[in-house]
């Protein structure tokens, strides 16, 4: 019995291939964000976080829940993978079932086609289906090249992933020692001031510009990345981040004998991570610094008994507001979106009695 291809299960598994080939290019190997592109991986990390931070938050231990959390970003990397995976081998499982008669034995079932295509991704083939035709062994072949380029980039992704969370984490346990645990700017330039460490302080600003720039180019390229949490208790990569940049913006703002060069170039380069960030989830900045005046206020008092000449309360709210709103609305965003515990100024501020319902719906909105 002759048989001809089945042109319609070829052209469905050419499709499927496609479309995954296009999203691992995306994904992976692209080293660049991929915004209002095809990346079907994105979309499906992003129902999976849902329902993964839906379970954490009804978890009341917070080591327990953040364990749960912090489980996501390496759960996240293999079910990328698995889900493309599974993906080539219904591809290349519809070719080979379209060219089945240049098989012998001749699957009799797509489930055998299924099979055959599975064992030759991975590749674990047992000889007892051999591709004699040419349009099957092209596909024999073609598949067997694409399992050894997964298994490839699977492992090239996983170095990449991890030595880029271990350089983010080295200058968020550090900053502990001066910044406190949880991380804020205000006991961070309490710290410098007692301590006599100005010149800590200025190098401070130097990393941690370094650490934005870094970031801005290893997360936005691998987005899961932006899912590992820290390792250590009342640490957060955000938190520590938005410490820093609440700092140089008091320098900036508040503090008249402050190392305000380095605060500037620290403010100017993590605002272009944040302005990243907001264009990569579409956040909508909202002219707002978050912070309330009144806890302004009390910074700007614990600022002085440290030491610091500081400039007048009315001009320096203005300031500080006018800086803080560059960056406040998305960082808290994405700390409310990444279920981060709540710092300083930075995460869930539902608990203050704010007396402008107005800005309440405005932040109801962001969550």
């Amino acid at each position: 019995m002759r048989f001809v291809p089945n042109w319609l299960e070829i052209v469905a598994g050419v499709a499927i291939l496609l479309a995954t080939f296009y999203d691992l290019f995306q994904s992976v190997v692209l080293p660049r964000p991929a915004v209002n592109k095809l990346a079907t991986v994105r979309y499906l990390l992003r129902g999976l976080w849902r329902w993964w931070r839906w379970v954490g938050e009804r978890i009341d231990s917070i080591p327990r829940r953040e364990t749960w959390l912090a489980a996501f970003g390496p759960v996240g990397v293999l079910t990328m993978f698995a889900f493309w995976g599974l993906a080539l081998v219904l591809g290349y499982s519809l070719l080979i079932d379209g060219f089945r008669a240049g098989i012998e034995p001749v699957p009799d079932t797509f489930g055998t086609s299924l099979y055959f295509s599975a064992t030759t991704l991975v590749p674990l083939s047992y000889g007892d289906l051999v591709p004699v035709g040419i349009g099957a062994r092209t596909v024999i072949v073609a598949e067997s090249a694409t399992g050894v380029i997964l298994a490839a980039l699977a492992i090239t992704l996983l170095f990449s992933l991890y030595g880029s969370f271990q350089e983010r984490e080295e200058l968020v346990v550090t900053l502990d020692a001066i910044a406190g645990a949880p991380p804020a700017g205000v006991q961070l330039l309490e710290n410098a001031a007692e301590h006599g460490m100005q010149e800590e302080l200025i190098k401070t600003f130097d990393d941690w510009r370094h650490w934005a720039a870094t970031v801005l180019e290893s997360h936005l390229a691998y987005p899961i990345l932006l899912f590992f949490r820290s390792s250590h208790d009342n640490e957060a990569w955000l938190n520590s981040f938005g410490a820093v940049m609440d700092a140089a913006t008091l320098v900036l703002s508040t503090v008249k004998d402050g190392p305000e060069g380095s605060a500037h170039l620290m403010i100017k380069v993590g605002n272009h991570l944040v302005e990243d960030i907001a264009w990569y989830f579409r956040y909508q900045r909202l002219d707002d610094p978050i912070v309330e005046r009144s806890e302004f206020d009390q910074a700007r008092d614990r600022l002085g008994q440290a030491g610091y000449k500081c400039r007048g309360a009315d001009e320096a709210w203005t300031d500080f507001a006018r800086l803080r709103s560059m960056y406040a609305s998305p960082l808290n965003q994405l700390a409310r979106r990444l279920s981060i515990i709540p710092a300083q100024w930075i995460g869930d501020r539902s608990y203050l009695p704010h007396r402008d319902p107005a800005r309440v719906q405005r932040r109801s909105r962001g969550k």
